[in-house]
Order: C-alpha cells, then structure tokens, then sequence
C-alpha cells in the first residue's frame, strides 16, 4: 500500500466517524483506490523491464562479437527473427493478461530495431548522418509506441529524440528547431494514450531544450532568453486556474517547470558568464526572489513539491554565491552572516505564510 493509500485509509475512517461520508461512499472510494494500486508499477514487474532490456542488450553484444564471423543471410534473418520474435511474445503476453511484462517485449523489440539499425548500415557500408539513425530508431520506437500502445516505447522514442537533437546541435554548434517536430509527435502520442508519467516526461525533455537554448543562441549568450521563458510558463501557471478551474491540475507542474528553467537561467548567467559587480548582484537578488516566491507558492497552494523545489534553488544560489563572492566580493564571515539574515527571513515569511496553509498539508497522525 502506497504512503497516500494509508492515508486516505486513516482520513476515510475519520471523515466516516465524523458523518462527512456514508459507508456506500466510503466502499466506493476504497475500490477506487484499490482499482488504481492495482495499476501501478509493481518491483516485479519494474525487474521484468530491466531483464527484458539487459536480455536485449546482451543478445546485441553476442552478436556483435561473432558478426563478422555470420553470414550475410543469416545475419539478416537473425535481425529480423529476433524483432518479431519480440513482438510475437509481447502479443502472447497481451492476450494472457500479462501487460508489463508484454511492454517490456515490446522494448526488446524496440531495442533489436535500433541494433539492427547500426548493423545493416556496417553490413551494407552504408554512409550518411550519423544522428539519422537515432532519429530512425525514435521513430521505429514511436509507431510501436502507438500501434501496440505501449508507454515505455513511447517513453524511449522521448529520450530518442533528445539523443537525436544532442547529437546534432553538439555537430552543428546551432539550435537544432527540428526537435520541436519530434517532440510534438511523441508528445501528441503520449496525450493520445492519456499517459500523465508521459507528459511529465516530455515536459523534462522541452525544459532541458529550452535550457540548452541559453549555450547556442546569439553566440551563447541567451540565457536571458531562457529566464523570459521561464517566468512565461511560470507566470501561465499562476493565472491558468483563475481563468479557468478546469485547467487547476496544471498549475503546480507548469510553475515548477517554469521556476526551473528560469532559475536555470540566472544561474547560467551569474556563475557561467562574465558580468560587472551590480549586475551580477541583481541577478543574484532576483533568483532568491524567484526561489522565495516558489516557496511561497507552495505553502500558498499546499504543494510540497514547490515547496521543496523552492528550499533546493535557495541552498542551490546560496552555495554557488559562497564559491563565487568568498574571499572576493564578501569574506567568509560576512557572507555567513548575509546568509543567516536570509535564512531566518526565509524562515520568517514561510511562518506566517504557513498559518494559512489548508489542513491538508499539516502532517499526519
């Protein structure tokens, strides 16, 4: 039983005795929960994934080893039998109600692809873009990801992509905007299946492209870019439940994603570039206001994720404005001073705006 699962079980009896729900509530609840624990990702399950793609790792280092020693023909049938072989077992654990084990078949498969990939091409000498093959692999993995709707494909068709577009723009030294069209296609898949791990996933890959945008644009020097945009996807965060309260369940993931990529951005451009001394401070004045505010957000909200995102930028600045300023700009024991005056600050701001906080995010019994 999960921590929330124990939870609801200990709220469910004091809501009952309370008389705020009846006992058909209470029984209807309890299936719910029960119907969605049964959904999730168990530790054997998770070890059948890893066997399954360790198997097809090994299978692709054996063959390997002895290539040159097949024959050509052979070789090809192995590739191809080994692929449908895969998804043969994956679609007989389908039809025997084993769907984990099925989908990690599936990445067997999709992992034999992608070697098969890289071997045909050494077979045949066939020479072209290197970064063309991952992209070919992502998309073998996205329309197994869609045809057999499998979320693990899909989910290695996402880190596919950004190989891909890491590739290219570490090639080119430019921004790769192709990956855009990759990541909207996966994106569109994963939305399709309804897949909220998914969509957590997708958000990771664009936030750390919108990073890497701040190290290509106008010659490395975009980061501020990179804080516009931060504070935008932020900023939409904290205003989309007031227009609509239907669009509440993304509120607290945009906020985060976008302080992330924001305070990203500062921190690039207080530790990474070159600046004069006032500008340097004011970046260093805004990213605590940032990391304040989402701690503030997070109390106001009862989200202990931007709660605890909030506490790892403000150790985050305060660490690298020590190995910055200390024995330059500060000594040692002005800058612990500085420190402690915020800290306790912090702490004065998060003390009254924790009085407000619902009772939902007072710990349990």
């Amino acid at each position: 039983m999960s921590r929330y699962a124990k939870r609801l079980d200990r709220d469910l009896v004091r809501w009952r005795e309370a008389g705020w729900i009846g006992a058909d509530g209470e029984a209807a609840i309890r299936r719910d929960i029960a119907t969605g624990q049964g959904s999730k990702l168990d530790l054997a399950s998770a070890l059948g994934i890893l066997g399954a793609v360790l198997i097809g790792f090994g299978a692709m280092s054996f063959v390997a080893a002895h290539w040159s020693e097949m024959p050509r023909l052979f070789r090809l049938a192995l590739i191809f039998g080994g692929l449908f072989a895969a998804y043969g077992i994956a679609g007989v654990l389908f039809e025997r109600k084993h769907p984990t084990f099925a989908h990690a078949a599936i990445l067997a498969g999709v992992a034999l692809f992608g070697a098969g990939i890289m071997l045909i091409a050494q077979m045949f000498h066939i020479e072209g873009h290197a970064p063309d093959a991952v992209l070919t692999w992502a998309l073998g993995a996205l329309a197994a990801g869609v045809i057999l709707k499998s979320n693990p494909a899909l989910a290695l068709a996402m880190l596919l992509v950004g190989l891909w577009t890491g590739w290219e723009m570490s090639d080119s030294g430019e921004v790769h905007w192709a990956f855009l069209l990759g990541w909207g296609a996966v994106t569109v898949a994963i939305a399709w299946q309804r897949w909220l791990g998914g969509l957590h996933l997708a958000a990771v890959a664009m936030a750390l492209w919108i990073i890497s945008l701040g190290y290509f644009l106008f010659d490395g020097d975009g980061h501020g870019v990179v804080v516009g945009i931060g504070l935008l996807i932020a900023a939409a965060g904290v205003a989309a439940p007031i227009a609509d309260e239907r669009l509440s369940g993304w509120s607290t993931p945009a906020i985060a994603y976008g302080m992330t990529i924001a305070f990203a951005g500062l921190f690039a451009l207080q530790f990474i570039k070159s600046m004069p001394l006032d500008y340097f401070i004011l970046l260093a004045l805004l990213a605590l206001a940032l990391v304040l505010g989402g701690v503030g957000l997070g109390l106001k909200m009862g989200s202990p994720a931007l709660l605890w995102l909030g506490y790892a930028g403000f150790s985050i600045e305060v660490l690298g404005l020590y190995f910055k300023t200390v024995g330059t700009l500060l000594g040692s024991s002005l800058f612990f001073l500085s420190a402690g005056v915020l800290v306790i600050l912090l702490s004065v701001v998060a003390y009254r705006l924790h009085a407000r906080v619902q009772p939902s995010m007072e710990p349990a019994p």
